[in-house]
């Protein structure tokens, strides 16, 4: 392991008391962090700020960085620093910049499996943090514990240490923090498991198998998990194999399950999209974007038949995880096709559609300031105007391939694309 450091005698967090007063945004009440791949409430939007419709790889443009190299996690932030992963010179590598775009530091965790895919890469999960400690995970099977300051605390490797990856395509899934641990769902053919580690020493503090019998490709889940509070218990919610699942995050036991997602077992409807949470609904896409299901989180066992309260078919996303706003559920599809749901009842309040192209949208949709902003895989950003039904914005383009969500973070947008980091404002 190396770490490289800007400058080894800055101090960090004395650093962050002064641009917390300096900072753009954070007068006028703009979310400060991003401290996970959808934003603090894991809903991919904000509740605050205001954020440009227009701009591309030179106007509005506060500054750009180059990148190492591909990767498609997209940026993390928390106080002073914006994170991320990719690869460099072969290594899994952890990065910092500041509020400038300068490098703060960069420390590689070990040997780079690259990605496949065209919009792929061995960077796709994108880094985690509880604002005291920062955890990333890689195509490679590699997980770590570091400090703010960019120390690597631990790592250790899933697929040494328990299977190895049968999934078709890239990693895709992200770690998740519960109070005590990090937690990874590994869902493909094989052993699936829930894994969770201790934050500061990395020890398996308990692993779960999660096993189900599906058609062909069924079983791979490129989803990300979600922490919630369950009947008074922390718990970890879980979509994957054609079943949403909660589990007991003290343990990894299952409390309840939902079924009855491939009612005529079709092959290769593998999840890509992940679940969202609006209130007590978890809102699932699934059937290769042809459905969508709201499913209430409450009960205890096989709560299939009781708690499946809407599903709305012909409208969905196979790979953008949607956005969800004010109990609005933003499903953005494959291609361009935007649709408004209430979380309650699936009903759809309106829809739109961005421009057509061949390209397709690999980005998850992000929703601040009465926007939705959606990359396509060809690097041309849509942003449209959400507060009265679809009014289309803009169309930006950055010149490079964007598969990373738009970060929108004190009045300003951090755009990860496969070569620079943007940062984009007034």
């Amino acid at each position: 392991m190396k770490m490289k450091m800007t400058n080894p005698h800055r101090n960090i967090f004395a650093l962050a008391a002064g641009l917390a007063l300096a900072l753009p945004g954070l007068a006028n009440g703009a979310e400060a962090n991003w401290p996970n791949w959808r934003g603090a409430n894991e809903n991919g939007s904000t509740v605050s700020g205001s954020y440009v419709a227009t701009f591309n790889n030179e106007k509005n443009v506060k500054w750009k960085t180059a990148l190492p190299a591909k990767g498609c996690s997209t940026p993390i932030v928390w106080k002073d620093q914006i994170i991320i992963t990719s690869p460099s010179d072969g290594e899994d590598t952890v990065m910092a910049f500041d509020w400038n775009g300068k490098k703060l530091w960069q420390t590689e965790v070990g040997d780079e499996r690259a990605g496949k895919h065209r919009n792929g890469s061995g960077s796709n999960p994108s880094a985690i943090t509880d604002g005291k400690l920062l955890f990333a995970y890689f195509k490679s099977g590699n997980l770590a514990g570091f400090t703010l300051e960019g120390k690597l605390l631990w790592k250790t490797n899933l697929q040494d240490r328990f299977s190895r990856d049968t999934l078709y395509w890239d990693i895709g899934t992200s770690p998740v923090l519960t109070a005590k641990h990090v937690v990874l769902a590994v869902m493909h053919s094989g052993e699936s498991y829930l894994a969770a580690f201790d934050k500061r020493t990395g020890e398996l503090a308990w692993k779960e198998s999660r096993n189900y019998e599906t058609p062909v490709e069924c079983d791979h889940s490129y989803a990300t998990p979600h922490v919630v509070q369950y009947q008074g218990r922390e718990a970890i919610v879980v979509w994957g194999a054609e079943r949403l699942t909660i589990h007991n995050a003290a343990d990894g036991k299952l409390f309840w399950t939902c079924e009855g997602f491939n009612p005529d077992q079709r092959s290769n409807w593998v999840q890509v999209a992940s679940s969202v949470l609006a209130g007590d609904m978890a809102i699932v896409p699934y059937g290769r974007g042809k459905h969508v299901a709201g499913i209430e989180l409450s009960g205890k066992g096989n709560i299939t038949q009781s708690n499946r309260k809407w599903t709305l078919t012909g409208t969905g996303s196979f790979v953008p995880t949607p956005a969800v706003k004010d109990g609005k559920v933003y499903v953005l599809g494959d291609r361009g096709s935007v649709t408004c749901l209430d979380s309650r009842t699936g009903k759809k309040l309106w829809s739109g559609q961005f421009p057509k192209n061949r390209a397709s949208y690999y980005s998850s949709p992000t929703v601040a300031d009465g926007k939705l902003y959606a990359s396509r895989e060809d690097g041309v950003i849509m942003v449209a105007g959400i507060t009265e039904g679809f009014k289309f914005l803009a169309e930006n383009n950055m010149g490079e391939r964007i598969i990373a969500t738009t970060v929108p973070v004190r009045d300003q947008l951090l755009i990860r694309g496969e070569k620079h980091l943007f940062c984009i404002a007034n």
